[in-house]
């Protein structure tokens, strides 16, 4: 598949393609998260480290951090790296839309599966969908691309993104937005844009849930995993496409 060609969305979230998101406020959040000490799940190691209102906040901060840094919105696009990071994208837009007047509300949809390191190791893979908002024409020339994602970790699904950008064009400057960031990185490659930092150790899961994908609240979650499971090799940041949930432990 040609990540660059355009296809329709299939599922909520509303499609990239079909163009501006409302200007209606930023969802409410159901309930209030703790930002007090993380809590943890009844027996398990499993403790969580942003609840709803955190991740709330987090995003909100972080589109005014976008607005700022570029002195304004004009001719910025969003593309979200599935699976969670095309939900923090929409999520992003319609708080742009909000605060910048300027903002289209248009985000889209960057796979990365094709780009990927790691396709040796683990050839069998489900190649998703490369969604620009029909705007654009199917180029990013001279745009101020964000690309957003759920957990930076080693580095490499982001340098894998940067490979797919290369594909649809020449955009004016490349930024990054990661709710989380673990650390470990394996790349020389650091967001601009973040939500938490997060220390971790090599034997901890960091798992990213977003209502919208996995249901429930959104939260953050750390978990030990036993070394066994532990790979120090990269295929990614994020994202099994087993569980389609998000489990940066590579």
């Amino acid at each position: 598949m040609n990540p660059g060609s355009r296809m329709p969305e299939s599922s909520a979230p509303p499609s990239p393609a079909s163009g501006t998101v409302p200007s209606a406020a930023p969802s409410a959040t159901s309930s209030p998260a703790s930002s007090a000490a993380p809590s943890r799940d009844p027996g398990t190691a499993a403790r969580t480290v942003l609840g709803e209102a955190d991740i709330a906040r987090a995003l909100t901060r972080i589109a005014h951090e976008i607005v700022e840094r570029n002195k304004g919105a004009a001719d910025l696009l969003l593309l979200g790296i599935p699976t969670r990071g095309v939900q923090l994208a929409h999520r992003l837009a319609e708080r742009l839309a909000q605060i910048e007047p300027t903002f289209s509300g248009e985000y889209g949809t960057l796979d990365v599966t094709m780009y990927r390191d790691d396709l040796r190791r683990q050839p069998t893979r489900a190649v998703g969908q490369t969604v620009l908002p029909g705007s654009l024409d199917g180029t990013i020339d001279d745009k101020v691309v964000v690309l957003v994602d759920d957990v930076l970790f080693s580095g490499r699904t982001i340098r894998a993104a940067l490979d797919a950008l290369n594909d649809l064009g020449r955009p004016r400057v490349v930024q990054l937005a990661a709710l989380v960031d673990r650390g470990h990185r394996e790349l020389p490659i650091r967001a601009d844009y973040v939500g938490k930092n997060l220390p971790t150790s090599r034997s901890e899961r960091v798992r990213v849930r977003l209502a919208d994908v996995d249901g429930g609240a959104d939260s953050v979650v750390i978990s030990e995993v036993a070394s066994a499971g532990v790979s120090t090799g990269s295929t990614g940041d994020a994202s099994t496409a087993s569980t389609g949930e998000s489990e940066a432990t590579l």
